[in-house]
C-alpha cells in the first residue's frame, strides 16, 4: 500500500503559503510576457463574435433548484482544486467539534444509542448479529477500498474471511467467531496503515474485551485511514493539477457559466466601478475617444485599478467577485495584516515626526516601538478588541520607552504635555481623514500599484515609497503575495476579463460558446 510515510498536520501558516504563492508567481511570469502587450491591443476593437473569443454567456433564465444545487457543487469542487494547487500544506482534517457545541452534543448522544443497541443485541440469548453483520460488511467495504487494483492476493483474503453468505449463515446457527473476524480486521489494518497508524493499531490488539468498544475504536481508526489515504492522493494528484491548473480551472469556470449565466455579475460590477473610478479622475489613459472629449481609460488601466479595489475590499458591502471567490481566505489574511501594517507605520511615523533629532539614527529603539506596538495591535479587526484602549497602551507603553532612552543618552525626559500630545496624535489615527493615515494608505496603495502594473514585479518588492520604510519587509512579503494571486488569476479568468471589458467599452457584442485560448483575451492577460 502507499501508506508508507507520516501524514503531515494541516496547516496553513502565513508563511507556508507565502511559499505556495510565490511558486505560483514563477509560473505566471513564465507563462505571460510583454511581447503579447503590442500584438493583441487591437483584440478589443475587433470583432470577437467568433467562438473562440469570448466566454460563454446567454440570456437569464430561471434556475431549477437542482441546477443550482450542481452549481453550488461545481463552484465547491473548483475551490479545493484551487486549495490544493495554491497551498502545498492543505490536508484534509477529522472534524474537532467545540467541547459544548449543540452538534457535538447531538452526534455524541446518536452515537451512544447506536452502539448500546449493539451491546443489547450481542448480550441477547441468543445473541442478534443482524447488526454486527452490518458493521462487518461496511468494514469489509472500506478495507477493499483501500487496496491497490492490483492487490488480488489481499482482496481475495479479504472477500474469503469476510465472506457476508457465510457470516449469515454462522449467525443462524449461533456460531460466529467475533473475536476471531475482529482479529483479521485489525491484522488486515495493520497491514494497510502508515506508520503513524501503527501506535492505533497496537491499542486495538489489547482492547479485547468489550467486542462493542473494540468495534467502536476499529471504525475510529478506519476513519483515520481514510483520512490519509484521501491525503496521499490529493499529494499524488497535486503536481498534475499545478501542471494543467490554469486550463483546467478557467474550464471548470466556464462550465459553471454556462449552467449559471449571471456567475459574472459581481465580476461585471467590480470591472465596471473600476472604470467609473478612472472615468471620474479625468487621468491620461491609453487612449481617447475624440478630440476634445474625456480620455477614456484602456483595457490595461481598468483591470489593474479592479485589481487594486481588492486589496481593500469592503467585504460588508459587497460580495467579493466570483473570480476571486476560491481566493476569499488568502486575500482576507493580506488585507487585515496589511492593515494592522498601516497602523504601526502611522504611530512610528508620528512618534518620530513629534519627537525629532534625539531618536533619529537609533535602529535599535525603532525596532523596540515597533514590535511594542505590533503586538499590542495584534488581533485588531476581532470584534471584542478595543482599539481605544489599545491606542492608549501604545502610548504609554511608547513614552516609557522614549523617556529610558532619552535619558540614557542624556535627553530630558518628555514633559507631560508632549506625551499628552504624542498620545493624542496617536488616537487620532482612529480618523478616516488623519493626514498620516491618509498618507501612508495612499504610499501603500502606490506601492503596490507599481507591483501590479510592472511586468516583472518580483523585482521591485523591495522599492517601497518613503514613509514606509519601516514595514518594508512585511509589504514585501504582502506585495510577493497579492501579486502571485494577482498574476495567476488573470491567467485563468482572463479571456472572462476581456470579454466584460470588451463590452464595457464598445457595447455587447453576440456571446460565443468558448473562452478564447491565446487572442483576444491576450491584452489582459499579458500585463
Amino acid at each position: 500500500m502507499p501508506l508508507n510515510d507520516e501524514r503531515p498536520t494541516s496547516t496553513s501558516s502565513s508563511e507556508d503559503q507565502g511559499s505556495d504563492v510565490e511558486s505560483s508567481s514563477e509560473r505566471c511570469d513564465s507563462m505571460t510576457s510583454t511581447s503579447d502587450l503590442d500584438c493583441s491591443r487591437e483584440s478589443f476593437t475587433s470583432d470577437c463574435s467568433s467562438k473562440h473569443c469570448s466566454p460563454s454567456s446567454s440570456p437569464p433564465k430561471t434556475l431549477t433548484l437542482d441546477e443550482v444545487m450542481e452549481s453550488v457543487s461545481d463552484v465547491s469542487n473548483l475551490s479545493l482544486t484551487h486549495e490544493i494547487i495554491v497551498n502545498h500544506n492543505f490536508r484534509l482534517e477529522p472534524d474537532r467539534l467545540p467541547q459544548n457545541s449543540l452538534w457535538k452534543v447531538v452526534r455524541d448522544n446518536l452515537h451512544k444509542a447506536f452502539w448500546d443497541i449493539l451491546e443489547s443485541e450481542l448480550n441477547d440469548d441468543p445473541p442478534e448479529y443482524g447488526q454486527a453483520i452490518r458493521l462487518l460488511q461496511e468494514i469489509r467495504e472500506i478495507l477493499l477500498s483501500f487496496l491497490n487494483p492490483g492487490a488480488n492476493r489481499m482482496r481475495t483474503q479479504i472477500m474469503e474471511v469476510l465472506d457476508m453468505d457465510l457470516i449469515r449463515q454462522q449467525a443462524d446457527n449461533d456460531a460466529v467467531d467475533i473475536q476471531g473476524l475482529s482479529s483479521f480486521i485489525i491484522t488486515t489494518m495493520g497491514k494497510m496503515c502508515a506508520p503513524v497508524r501503527d501506535e492505533d493499531i497496537k491499542k486495538l490488539r489489547e482492547n479485547t474485551d468489550n467486542i462493542v468498544t473494540l468495534f467502536r475504536e476499529i471504525f475510529r481508526v478506519l476513519d483515520l485511514m481514510k483520512m490519509d489515504m484521501a491525503n496521499f492522493t490529493i499529494d499524488n494528484l497535486r503536481p498534475v493539477l499545478q501542471r494543467q491548473s490554469v486550463e483546467y480551472e478557467r474550464a471548470n469556470f466556464q462550465s459553471i457559466l454556462e449552467k449559471t449565466p449571471n456567475a459574472l455579475n459581481h465580476t461585471t460590477a467590480w470591472i465596471k466601478s473600476a472604470q467609473e473610478e478612472l472615468m471620474s479622475a479625468n487621468i491620461p489613459t491609453e487612449k481617447t475617444q475624440g478630440k476634445g472629449q474625456r480620455p477614456v481609460p484602456g483595457p490595461f488601466q481598468i483591470l489593474q485599478t479592479a485589481f487594486l479595489r481588492i486589496l481593500t475590499w469592503d467585504y460588508n458591502k459587497s460580495p467579493l467577485p466570483e473570480t476571486w471567490i476560491t481566493d476569499e481566505m488568502r486575500l482576507k489574511e493580506i488585507q487585515l495584516k496589511l492593515q494592522q501594517c498601516q497602523a504601526v507605520n502611522e504611530v512610528l511615523l508620528i512618534v518620530y515626526s513629534t519627537i525629532g533629532g534625539p531618536i533619529q539614527g537609533l535602529p535599535s529603539l525603532s525596532d523596540r516601538l515597533k514590535r511594542m506596538t505590533s503586538v499590542l495591535l495584534d488581533g485588531m479587526h476581532r470584534p471584542n478588541f478595543n482599539l481605544k484602549e489599545a491606542l492608549e497602551g501604545i502610548s504609554a507603553q511608547i513614552c516609557c520607552e522614549l523617556n529610558k532612552s532619552l535619558t540614557e543618552r542624556n535627553y530630558p525626559a518628555l514633559t507631560p504635555a508632549l506625551q499628552a500630545t504624542l498620545a493624542g496624535q496617536i488616537y487620532s489615527i482612529t480618523q478616516g481623514d488623519n493626514p498620516i493615515r491618509t498618507l501612508v494608505e495612499d504610499r501603500v496603495q502606490q506601492y503596490f500599484m507599481a507591483l501590479i502594473c510592472d511586468p516583472k514585479p518580483q523585482a521591485k518588492l523591495d522599492q517601497v515609497p518613503a514613509g514606509l520604510t519601516a514595514i518594508k519587509p512585511e509589504l514585501a512579503l504582502m506585495g510577493a503575495k497579492f501579486i502571485s494571486l494577482v498574476n495567476y488569476n488573470r491567467l485563468v479568468y482572463g479571456p472572462f476579463y476581456a470579454d466584460i471589458i470588451k463590452k464595457l467599452m464598445f457595447g455587447s457584442s453576440p456571446p460565443a460558446a468558448n473562452p478564447p485560448q491565446n487572442t483576444a483575451h491576450d491584452s489582459v492577460t499579458s500585463n
